[in-house]
């Protein structure tokens, strides 16, 4: 039991890789506060966890003092709190062409500054347990492609946060703060994406190897693997971090052969 009675906030929590991490963090021992903006599928996730385990908080994160309402939710439930995770993201298409100024600040709003303000109002509670952080990024967050720029910033935006906050708070607080960039990976909301772009219903059974040496994509469930460690005492005073979770290497990849 790794995150034994350890309370977890994790954001966008009612499908893809928000929820495997809440499984995954109720199965080590931890008890969580879901998020999302879909009651049925978070009533659902919350059934399937136990309501001794999770509760349930509906509400737009880019609304004012939704921050402030999770922080209080979790202390009110289970009487502290012990690490955040920002997930929560919104995904949308767009280039320079397509991407205006009130696009690209709700895209902002969401992924980069609503993770700040949950780490601005958890931070009192954090500081005594000496608690961590976990923002959940994107390795678009490295330059991203071409139809994902305004995503990509925010991502990138992200990791700077990470890095300025892995350090400050840290040193000041005790908090860690690190990130895990997945890369592609198989969440419902990937899947329908996907088709809505004109892919069949099973496209991610034949994905080339130059995006999937594997054969396949990355799983949610593999993804809250990897967030445990963080959230996790094991990974000891590491802060400020960025890994990046692909199965192939971003810089120096080799070129596929022909």
């Amino acid at each position: 039991m790794r995150l034994q009675e350890k309370v977890i906030i994790i954001t966008g929590s009612c499908t893809g890789i928000g929820k495997a991490i809440a499984k995954r963090c109720v199965e080590e021992g931890g008890r969580v506060v879901i998020h999302g903006l879909e009651p049925e599928l978070g009533q659902e996730v919350v059934a399937e966890l136990g309501a001794e385990n999770a509760v349930l908080h509906i509400e737009d994160l880019s609304v004012e003092g939704v921050a402030e309402r999770l922080v209080a939710l979790a202390v009110l439930t289970f009487g502290r709190l012990d690490a955040v995770v920002n997930n929560a993201a919104l995904v949308a298409s767009s280039n320079i062409h397509t991407t205006d100024l009130a696009f690209f600040r709700q895209i902002l709003e969401v992924n980069t500054l609503a993770p700040f303000a949950l780490i601005q109002a958890a931070l009192p509670y954090l500081k005594p347990s000496k608690g961590c952080v976990l923002n959940i990024g994107s390795v678009n967050g490295w330059s991203g492609e071409p139809d994902l720029m305004a995503y990509s910033v925010s991502k990138g935006a992200l990791m700077t946060l990470t890095r300025n906050l892995g350090d400050t708070l840290h040193r000041e607080d005790g908090v860690r703060v690190n990130q895990i960039n997945p890369g592609w990976v198989l969440t419902e909301n990937e899947a329908r994406r996907k088709h809505e772009q004109g892919l069949p219903v099973d496209w991610y059974k034949d994905v080339p190897p130059v995006f999937a040496p594997s054969g396949r994509i990355l799983w949610p469930a593999e993804i809250a693997a990897a967030a445990v460690y963080w959230l996790a005492d094991e990974s000891g005073p590491i802060s400020g971090q960025i890994i990046d979770l692909e199965q192939h290497p971003l810089i120096g990849r080799n070129p596929p052969k022909n």
